[in-house]
């Protein structure tokens, strides 16, 4: 089960520790839901997902002011009891003394932020589902152009990262080469990125490793990049027939997700930088509304239709 270390999570929100005692060097957060223990508070606890980050914001913190001594030894008790992985109290409220005691008693760790409670929940659990999100590795080279993401497959040494490489030259940014990490943070989103050892490098067969962000600048690479369009490179068949209107679109799964796939057959003189940015500008253009190949039908079926209408005349 993929996981990510509570220190992590502080650096990330820029966290306060409030309960500097407690180890949590093994303190992992494992799904990228949270939790506001407001029903608890009152003493229901049926159905509480103690494995969430829990969150403290306003409300539950004047609940808390308004409770009782015994109220709060009781209900304090019961909830650090269960394995929480973490508290966060938002806003830069400050918990009690008994709150803190009984959190050092149970070994569950403190923490306070001054980020308002909505915004430090929509941050955390858009970064949670990110690191925690299903994650495979594919052979190929992601390359961000025009703002869609290419994913551009094929067998080694059909030219993947001359391609890429060439994108790079007109303009274009490399995300990775060779290796990519898909991670599936939707139903709808797949999110590509590198691995930390090949990071902003391409191997050229002939030449070796080329570090792009030394040689083209920062401008030139980018950590992460949506996968909206895989472009297929294959050895020309002259047996095969290929897709040459694009009326039906062909589609690629990862991690459940399709996403539009073009098989691209290679030649020698076929300018492989050009036919990606064309495929990714087209692809574009559809997102938007407009796909040539159903503007070339509807005028061919006019035109038949005008010519049947000027023969029945």
């Amino acid at each position: 089960m993929a996981s990510v270390k509570l220190s992590k999570v502080i650096e990330k929100m820029k966290l306060v520790n409030l309960t500097p005692d407690i180890d949590i060097t093994n303190i992992r957060i494992t799904q990228p839901d949270i939790n506001r223990p407001a029903l608890q508070m009152t003493g229901f606890f049926a159905h509480f997902d103690a494995t969430r980050l829990q969150i403290i914001g306003f409300v539950e913190y004047t609940y808390m002011e308004g409770m009782t001594v015994e109220q709060r030894e009781e209900i304090y008790t019961k909830l650090l009891s269960f394995d929480i992985p973490a508290i966060v109290y938002c806003r830069d409220l400050q918990p009690d003394e008994l709150f803190l005691q009984k959190a050092n008693e149970h070994g569950v760790p403190v923490f306070s932020t001054k980020m308002s409670t909505s915004d430090f929940m929509a941050e955390i659990i858009r970064w949670l589902n990110v690191k925690l999100a299903p994650c495979i590795s594919v052979h190929g080279v992601l390359v961000d152009v025009y703002g869609e993401g290419v994913l551009i497959t094929g067998e080694s040494g059909i030219g993947k990262s001359e391609a890429a490489l060439e994108l790079i030259k007109r303009g274009h940014r490399l995300v990775t080469d060779d290796v990519v990490e898909i991670r599936k943070v939707s139903d709808d989103t797949l999110i590509g990125s590198a691995p930390d050892i090949t990071k902003h490098f391409i191997e050229l067969r002939g030449i070796g490793i080329v570090d792009v962000k030394a040689l083209y600048g920062v401008s030139s690479v980018k950590d992460t990049q949506g996968i909206d369009l895989v472009i297929k490179l294959e050895d020309w068949d002259k047996d095969k027939e290929y897709d040459r209107l694009g009326l039906e679109e062909e589609y690629t799964e990862y991690l459940g997700n399709k996403v539009v796939c073009h098989s691209i057959p290679i030649r020698p003189g076929r300018n492989l930088a050009i036919i990606c940015e064309s495929a990714a500008v087209n692809h574009r253009q559809k997102k938007m509304g407009y796909n040539a190949a159903q503007e070339l039908y509807s005028r061919v079926q006019n035109s038949l239709a005008r010519k049947r209408d000027d023969d029945e005349e």
